[in-house]
């Protein structure tokens, strides 16, 4: 009798190594922290946490743009990493941003690698950071002296670049 209980215990135990092992390592294969996916040419998908985006270089510095009615819009102090340093030395012709609710706007590689008007994927506006700054990742255009207007930018709304809650980046 005391077999039968001891082999049942024994069987038991291993079952419940069986179930909690896959379930422990997928809990510590799951990114912490707000996400976003980063596509490559080549198909291959990057999952950057917002702690890997802190290990890049980060440039922070004042940013507003000029919408479509030429009014100046959500001025503040944004910190982010440049495209360019996220997407490193892959091969592309334009970079497209896709957003939460399903807005998507292309990036000629002449504007993301811009050093006038440098393109960061924002993680923090006025030392708020996500996932409390609820406009989530943003690309913002930061040049130096903090504004992008539409003649500067060439562009009908400057503020159409400047992508809230981005989800994923996909270099074309």
């Amino acid at each position: 009798m005391q077999n039968v209980r001891r082999g049942m215990l024994v069987a038991f135990a291993v079952l419940t190594v069986a179930v909690a092992a896959p379930l422990a390592v997928r809990w510590v294969l799951t990114p912490r922290g707000p996400t976003i996916g980063i596509e490559l040419p080549s198909g291959v998908m990057r999952t950057v946490t917002l702690a890997g985006l802190r290990r890049l270089p980060v440039l922070t510095r004042q940013g507003e743009y000029q919408n479509q009615f030429a009014n100046w819009r959500d001025a503040g102090m944004y910190s982010g990493v440049r495209l360019t340093d996220l997407l490193g030395d892959v091969t592309y012709e334009t970079v497209e941003v896709v957003a939460q609710d399903g807005y998507r706007v292309s990036i000629e590689r002449e504007r993301v690698e811009n050093l006038d008007y440098p393109i960061v994927l924002a993680f923090a506006k006025d030392g708020l950071t996500v996932p409390a700054w609820e406009d989530g990742f943003r690309i913002a255009v930061l040049p130096e002296d903090g504004r992008v207007s539409n003649e500067d930018y060439n562009a009908v709304s400057a503020g159409s670049y400047w992508v809230k809650n981005v989800v994923r980046i996909v270099a074309h």
